[in-house]
């Protein structure tokens, strides 16, 4: 979510970068909900959050913007002891089977929001908090006139960049020529950020971040797929 400029001296009106497409969900989902909610959950609360007493220990946090249906976040916490890792994603069916995940797993250095991602940043995170953010395939909004819903803007990359520790990584992920051209010229043009292979160059697929079978079947048929990976800059 961002702000709109107003001049009229009228209260101001979020622009949502999300529309809630709750879909089916399942019993199990909404199980989930009931029995791991407790456990892997944060409900917002508007205050700031002390991550050592969540997580337990101190130790590098991993940030998932737009998790989906949480597969990668569950194997990288998994295969990833030594971090923890924070989730956001307002699709509940996708929050209800990451929770399963997690619960099957025992995980103990996972855990979620189901909230917008900027009032999350904005009010619980602590400046310098973040060692990587990772937002693989936000919603493009495709249609011109919606670009401005569009996650990635100047306004969410300043407040990105005001939780992340120094030298931290940012990961973004789209399949849509467009928007990586977008994604990019932001970055470019953002303080504190450098990109890790070069000024205007997408990154290889790391291997930290695995082709989806939608992901596969676009690359068959031609599609593109860009990664771009900045890094925060000391000040």
């Amino acid at each position: 979510m961002m702000q709109v400029a107003n001049t009229s001296g009228a209260q101001t009106r979020p622009i949502r970068s999300f529309v809630r497409r709750e879909g089916r969900i399942t019993p199990a989902q909404r199980r989930a909900f009931a029995l791991h909610w407790p456990r892997y959950g944060l409900d917002y609360t508007g205050q700031l959050r002390d991550l050592d007493q969540l997580f337990g220990r101190h130790a590098p946090r991993v940030l998932e913007i737009g998790f989906g249906n949480g597969e990668a976040m569950a194997a990288s916490a998994a295969a990833d002891a030594a971090r923890d890792y924070l989730g956001i994603e307002v699709h509940r069916p996708g929050v209800g089977r990451l929770l399963n995940a997690l619960a099957a797993a025992n995980a103990n250095n996972a855990r979620l929001y189901s909230h917008d991602a900027v009032e999350v940043l904005r009010d619980e995170l602590a400046a310098s908090s973040l060692d990587e953010v990772r937002i693989w395939f936000p919603d493009p909004w495709h249609k011109k006139r919606h670009h401005k819903r569009r996650l990635i803007q100047p306004e969410f990359i300043a407040l990105l960049a005001s939780r992340m520790a120094p030298g931290g990584l940012l990961h973004l992920a789209t399949d849509w020529a467009d928007y990586a051209a977008h994604m990019l010229a932001v970055l470019d043009a953002a303080p504190g950020w450098s990109n890790c292979v070069g000024a205007g160059m997408a990154a290889a697929r790391p291997t930290w971040r695995s082709a989806t079978r939608f992901e596969q079947r676009g690359l068959r048929l031609g599609h593109g797929v860009w990664d771009f990976l900045f890094r925060h800059q000391a000040d």
